[in-house]
């Protein structure tokens, strides 16, 4: 186990996310995502009545299709268990992000697209894994068929100051990407 032995417990809540990549035969690629939250024990709903251990309380599912660059295609979203019917009327504003390019700005974007009375919270928090996935699934399948990458453009890569390993003037730019470096130079 990666965390330390926890103090003694009870479990009460799971939020399952499960996100899923796949190429399509035209050339564009599908991006899927699915949150469910289930309690561990009966509870009252008002429109639901009683709703057992295991059933979900929510359970979404989002599909954004992309192109190689991240431009969104097409996006489907719905909505199986929530706590009110009313949840499931906001699923097509989520086609909002047509034309949308996950990248730099993609919160943002989402936000004042979708945040608020505009979306559902829990879509919305789903579109966050669901980005990731869309760079896991496309890059690095894209980096092996075409080995020379952005270098070979002169094109920053695209990870360049996404997170701490890449910054541009730490040791894996100037180990990946010595173009890029911008750090001190070392003898």
């Amino acid at each position: 186990m990666p965390l330390s032995e926890p103090a003694a417990r009870e479990h009460i809540h799971t939020r399952a996310v499960t996100c899923n990549g796949y190429r399509r035969e035209d050339g564009l690629w599908d991006i899927e995502g699915h949150l469910t939250d289930v309690k561990t024990y009966t509870f009252s709903n008002s429109e639901r009545g009683d709703v057992p251990p295991g059933e979900p309380v929510h359970e979404m599912w989002i599909r954004l299709t992309v192109d190689d660059d991240l431009l969104i295609h097409d996006v489907e979203a719905t909505t199986e268990f929530s706590p009110f019917g009313i949840c499931k009327e906001i699923a097509p504003n989520f086609k909002r992000l047509i034309g949308v390019s996950i990248g730099p700005g993609w919160r943002r974007t989402v936000s004042q697209r979708l945040g608020g009375v505009e979306g559902c919270t829990h879509i919305v928090e789903l579109l966050g894994p669901v980005a990731t996935t869309a760079f896991q699934t496309i890059f690095p399948l894209k980096s092996k068929e075409s080995p020379e990458g952005p270098a070979a453009s002169g094109k920053a890569p695209r990870l360049l100051n996404t997170c701490h390993a890449f910054r541009s003037d730490g040791p894996k730019v100037k180990e990946l990407w010595p173009d890029h470096y911008d750090g001190p130079e070392t003898s």
